[in-house]
């Protein structure tokens, strides 16, 4: 049986989600600050849940380890903390539990361990997609030492990210549903497979072959010579008459006539 195409959609896009999520959990980059006052207009900070960068539009340099409490004591940075990082974690797992129930090396797949295995990829998806829109939300209330605040790229990745995850989820979550309408008849999981319609039975041939009657060899007589019209002794007697000519000129007669008798 050939893999269907959304558990291959789901285990593609899985991993892809879960690298952008990556991206954004390590990343200083959840949003840029500018407009310090007391440093160059072109500097600018970037804050991550992990760690603060400073740099310069005029340089390449960034420097990374800056200090800021009051920013790392706000309520959504540890949930955020947590959340990401589980959300890493389950991913995996759930890669792990759908790969075993694709089976792309088997005839048929299990439906259920693939199904279980799309649960825990949506599930990531939402533990990563709800950090990234509390802090969105929060964008702006956070306290800031400059007065421009935009989000970073961090957001952006964690919210293409999580989309993705939670799409590769429900592609393999549907997976589910056919194993569940057996389960209610009465059957194992594991061993369903898809029905196939029955072949139609071939149509009857109305046309009767009608036997003959066997044949009653030894009814079979030798006819006596009384059956034949004539005798070989009324020939002398001159009542003899000779068969009329056919006008047939093609056809040739091989065999003898009856006045050669």
């Amino acid at each position: 049986m050939r893999t269907p195409a959304l558990m291959i959609f789901g285990l593609v896009l899985s991993p892809c989600g879960w690298i952008l999520d990556l991206t954004a959990t390590v990343a200083p980059d959840w949003r840029e600050i500018r407009s310090i006052p007391g440093v160059a207009t072109d500097m600018f900070l970037q804050q991550g849940i992990w760690d603060i960068c400073q740099g310069s539009d005029s340089s390449r340099t960034i420097a990374c380890n800056q200090q800021d409490t009051t920013y790392f004591q706000n309520a959504v940075i540890n949930p955020a903390k947590g959340l990401m990082v589980a959300s890493l974690l389950v991913t995996l797992v759930g890669l792990g539990v759908a790969a075993a129930g694709v089976r792309c090396w088997t005839d048929r797949p299990s439906w259920l361990i693939a199904g279980l295995g799309g649960i825990l990829i949506f599930l990531s998806g939402v533990m990563c997609l709800i950090p990234i829109a509390w802090y969105t939300a929060i964008l702006n209330q956070i306290p800031a030492s400059g007065t421009s605040i935009s989000a970073g790229y961090c957001l952006i990745l964690g919210y293409i990210g999580a989309i993705m995850e939670i799409l590769a989820g429900a592609a393999l979550v549907i997976w589910l549903f056919p194993c569940c309408r057996k389960w209610e008849e009465g059957d194992t999981m594991n061993t369903w497979s898809p029905r196939i319609p029955a072949e139609p039975a071939p149509k009857a041939n109305n046309h009767r072959v009608r036997s003959r009657p066997p044949i009653d060899i030894a009814s079979i007589t030798t006819r006596s010579d009384s059956s034949v019209p004539y005798r070989r002794d009324s020939l002398d007697d001159g009542d003899f008459r000779a068969p009329k000519k056919m006008n047939r000129p093609h056809v040739v007669r091989n065999h003898p006539a009856d006045a050669d008798l």
